[in-house]
């Protein structure tokens, strides 16, 4: 009898041990892992668009209305179960080029208010006025077609 209840124990520890594992938080980086000396190495005036890449790598993103802006951008995130991960800290440094692709200025910024949280409203992209059924789109238009020629009418004339 004592090798059963041995037996059930070793069971019983070992299903604990599995559903407890399943609840553990998982932390995970994203993006561009910082180096402080490296980023403090980049001096305005001094470096240069090959410099820069050649010092941090590429740029996570450059942007997209300004050529001469990148951006390093590391995002860390925990993550309990089975839920959506949620970020626990955000890093950017900006770095601005001037004309010639000489550094202009290096800009670091630091905090979770950088995160914009978008709402994802389904799968229907809200639209702001009239509001139509699919017969409305379709046969809306019948009736609205002006007669005055050059209006869309039907051909006048000889």
């Amino acid at each position: 009898m004592t090798n059963g209840k041995t037996y059930a124990s070793a069971i019983a520890l070992t299903a604990a041990l599995i559903l407890t594992t399943g609840c553990t938080r998982l932390r995970d980086h994203q993006g561009y892992v910082e180096d402080e000396e490296l980023v403090a190495a980049i001096s305005p005036g001094v470096d240069n668009r090959e410099s820069v890449e050649k010092t941090l790598g590429r740029a996570t993103f450059v942007s997209r209305w300004d050529e001469n802006t990148w951006y390093y951008v590391a995002r860390s995130t925990e993550q309990l179960a089975f839920l959506m991960p949620q970020p626990t800290d955000q890093e950017v440094v900006t770095i601005r080029f001037d004309a010639n692709g000489n550094v202009a200025a290096v800009d670091r910024q630091t905090g979770l208010e950088q995160i914009a949280n978008v709402d994802v409203s389904g799968d229907k992209t809200p639209v702001f006025g009239r509001d139509n059924s699919l017969f409305e789109d379709i046969f809306g238009n019948i009736g609205r077609v002006s007669s005055v020629p050059g209006g869309g009418g039907a051909p006048t004339g000889p």
